[in-house]
């Protein structure tokens, strides 16, 4: 197949790039141009700018793709031109959502037909899925919950990380038990280069993530086993977020609810397991990631953490 993907240069983009050129197809990455591409066989960039509806026409309106895989597209206006470039012209479009679409709810995990947030910050992505629908396009939706591993450019396995190798307390919002999913970035990209050629999966939305789920406090002592050191002397330091007015500045990594959905139609119907559970799934992240980029050297800003600390007196 020749395949564009929107993006291609961070993150999930890097490994779909790796795992599609593996499997014999020829890639076209369309994006502006600040991170070199992957200097793979096979692998063509343009550079140019997809907010710019006129721009993406000029570059792209001559070339013609088997499918398309649209990784950061955030609002409709982001994708909108893009599906109507290619409007019957492409076998399959894969759009990279999110599980934050979801409505919060009592009935745990969410599954595809969930009832969405229209409040939700991730609103974008549901009224981009709800286009594609109504344009017939033959799409699939992938909506992941939190995605960690290697090149993760937002913190959240490092935000542990940066704890424990100094050997601070961890500070976790309520009482620890809210219940999370993490999926590894490479089952990921497995995942999404599973429905090529997949018709089951036209017109459909999958949850992709790690088939468990866990503790904020058991996320804690999971990366300090991932880190090489003993969960047991982990000390985690539970707070009320309410009695804190931390502005802008980000406190923990994780929204302060229960959090998790079923893979189980994205294991029936594209034939996808994950491969890493979240205990070697970390330690890739820590080992492949964290230490060889040197952060565990790195100066933190711990503020926020010794804010809290003087009005936290409960350890575990």
């Amino acid at each position: 197949m020749r395949i564009l993907i929107i993006g291609g240069t961070r993150f999930i983009g890097i490994y779909l790039t790796q795992l599609l050129v593996e499997q014999g197809h020829d890639l076209v990455l369309f994006n502006r141009g600040n991170r070199p591409a992957p200097s793979l066989q096979g692998v063509k960039q343009i550079i140019g700018d997809r907010t710019d509806a006129t721009q993406l026409k000029e570059k792209l309106s001559q070339e013609n793709f088997d499918a398309i895989f649209d990784n950061n597209g955030r609002e409709l206006t982001d994708t909108q031109p893009l599906a109507e470039l290619f409007q019957g012209r492409v076998q399959h479009f894969v759009y990279m959502s999110s599980a934050g679409v979801y409505l919060k709810s009592d009935q745990l995990p969410h599954i595809e037909g969930d009832e969405v947030d229209p409040k939700s910050r991730h609103r974008g992505k549901h009224e981009t899925e709800a286009f594609l629908t109504k344009q017939g396009l033959p799409f699939t939706s992938i909506r992941p919950t939190y995605i960690y591993g290697p090149r993760n450019y937002n913190d959240l396995e490092s935000w542990f990380f940066d704890r424990i190798v100094r050997d601070r307390p961890i500070p976790i919002p309520g009482n620890g038990l809210h219940i999370t999913q993490l999926g590894h970035v490479k089952d990921l990209a497995r995942a999404m280069t599973q429905v090529l050629g997949n018709q089951q999966a036209v017109g459909q939305i999958y949850n992709v993530s790690g088939d468990r789920f866990i503790t904020f406090d058991g996320l804690a002592r999971a990366c300090a086993v991932a880190a090489g050191k003993s969960p047991d002397a982990l000390k985690i330091m539970h707070y009320e977020p309410k009695k804190f007015d931390f502005g802008k500045r980000k406190a923990f990594p994780l929204r302060m609810q229960h959090f998790f959905a079923s893979v189980n139609k994205a294991q029936t119907e594209l034939n996808w397991q994950p491969e890493y559970d979240l205990i070697s799934g970390l330690t890739d992240a820590f080992e492949n990631d964290y230490l060889a980029n040197g952060r565990d050297k790195a100066e933190v800003d711990f503020s926020v953490d010794d804010e809290i600390s003087q009005y936290s007196s409960i350890f575990r």
